[in-house]
């Protein structure tokens, strides 16, 4: 018996045999490039999967073919991954000079987005049988343009532009990103017009702008105060758009309640206080809808396909609520899953951020991560009914076109940037793929400067295998 004990006491537990082994596996040159390509493949999936189980009943319904949804977005899901691959074998240098031209592009078109929508509620242009107005060929409904068939999301664009342009701009200040001249001008203007052009029909997109430059200006290492004063510039406006809605911004009318201040307060009323048959109660709808969909799943789900609640009782169950009919179907261990694999894509991409050199790529990988982080926050808060519910998709697992060839962009860049960690750069450079591999693949990532001799790695990241990290500014983090 106390051999028997003595042997047990001496084996090793099962968390001290794993962490070696998962540390192992993180040491090694390509592990950020792997983790990203395998989390956002089986977000993938799992949204394409989701996609056409909560829109095949209402796509049969309709339009009398179940596929038709799905095979939009297995369209879009192509589209991505040709952005993908891409933005995967564009240069920084390239991507610098590309999200000047981004931003650009989305100014002008949020301007002519949001120019249709007040032009017509001035009375100026003529709408549509739908109700939207129309310019021509062009047709604007809150967030979206519409040319024809094809459709685009200006906000979209704008949230890449202000990375790319963001990352570049602060990156070029360097050092003098401690004075507040320099920090201002021209960052904070573009801010504000994006503010006012996305926010006017479409608030939950200016939250996830000014979370992407919330995490670009800590990438950079500036002063708190500076974030002092983004909160209380974010919070005004916040105001003034609410005030805007009542007179017709976005959805609002003017003489209709206004429902940017009901979204942003139904989250806090308590479900068996309303009472959907009322005006005021019918912004609580699909908070109890979601909720009960969530109820429904328990731990394991209804089943794959099973859901009730999908056939037109949760409003917007392929897109904004898609999270709920996860929740319905897979239960809490396919909430689970979806959860894990976002929070490997969040420290994967803030991994890559802390082990990049070049400034520039740490500030776009950090804006990159801080978006798609805040947009999964706010969507699962708003089903679970923690958070007021603005209308954003779920990376990966909604329907939409625009949303996803944007992320998908994103995600290449990100897969970019992994291959030109240090460590990464050499192992590939020292182990060179076949030629046709790196003209249908991605090609080389370019050598990091050489260590000099007698150069030694700081204690705190020479087992990492990382050189000393600095701000954007050059700032000692």
């Amino acid at each position: 018996m106390a051999d028997d004990r003595t042997q047990k006491a001496a084996r090793p537990s099962l968390s001290r045999q794993l962490l070696p082994a998962v540390h192992g596996l993180l040491a090694r040159p390509l592990s950020s490039y792997y983790l990203l390509i395998s989390s956002c493949t089986l977000l993938l999936l799992i949204g394409l999967t989701m996609v056409f189980s909560a829109t095949s009943v209402k796509a049969y319904a309709e339009k009398g073919n179940a596929f038709t949804e799905i095979s939009s977005q297995a369209v879009y899901a192509l589209l991505g991954l040709v952005a993908f691959w891409i933005c995967q074998r564009l240069p920084a240098v390239t991507l610098r000079v590309l999200g000047r031209g981004l931003l650009v592009l989305s100014v002008l078109l949020l301007a002519l987005l949001a120019g249709m929508t007040a032009l017509a509620s001035l009375g100026v242009l003529s709408r549509n049988g739908d109700g939207n107005p129309m310019l021509g060929p062009l047709v604007a409904r809150l967030n979206w343009l519409y040319f024809g068939p094809v459709s685009m999301q200006p906000g979209e664009l704008a949230k890449l532009g202000m990375v790319l342009w963001g990352a570049d701009v602060i990156a070029r200040k360097g050092p003098l990103l401690g004075h507040w001249r320099e920090l201002a001008i021209p960052l904070f203007p573009v801010i504000g017009l994006l503010f006012v052009l996305v926010g006017y029909n479409d608030l939950g997109t200016m939250l996830v702008l000014l979370a992407l430059i919330v995490g670009l200006l800590w990438a950079a290492g500036v002063r708190m105060r500076v974030f002092g004063a983004l909160g209380v510039l974010g919070l005004a406006g916040v105001g003034l758009l609410i005030a805007a809605a009542s007179r017709g911004a976005g959805s609002g009318a003017a003489d209709a309640e206004n429902y940017r201040w009901r979204r942003l307060t139904a989250f806090m009323e308590p479900l068996e206080n309303c009472d959907t048959t009322t005006e005021a109660g019918r912004w609580c709808y699909q908070l109890i809808q979601g909720r009960s969909a969530i109820f429904e799943g328990g731990w394991f789900g209804v089943g794959l396909g099973k859901s009730a609640l999908k056939w037109g009782y949760v409003p917007e169950a392929g897109n904004d609520f898609i999270f709920a009919i996860v929740a319905e179907e897979l239960g809490v261990v396919g909430c689970g899953v979806v959860l894990v694999l976002l929070s490997v894509l969040a420290y994967t991409g803030f991994r890559i951020a802390r082990r990049v050199t070049d400034p520039f790529r740490r500030l776009a990988a950090t804006a990159i991560t801080s978006w798609l982080v805040a947009q999964a926050v706010i969507n699962m808060g708003g089903v679970v009914k923690l958070l007021p519910i603005t209308g954003l998709p779920l990376p990966f697992i909604s329907a939409g076109g625009s949303a996803l060839i944007v992320t998908m962009a994103a995600i290449g860049m990100l897969a970019s940037f992994a291959r030109a960690e240090p460590d990464a750069s050499r192992a590939l450079n020292a182990r060179p793929t076949p030629r046709w591999v790196r003209l249908v693949w991605a090609p080389l990532p370019p050598l990091p400067p050489p260590r000099r001799p007698g150069q030694q790695r700081p204690p705190a990241q020479k087992k990492a295998g990382r050189a000393p990290e600095t701000s954007g500014g050059g700032r000692r983090r």
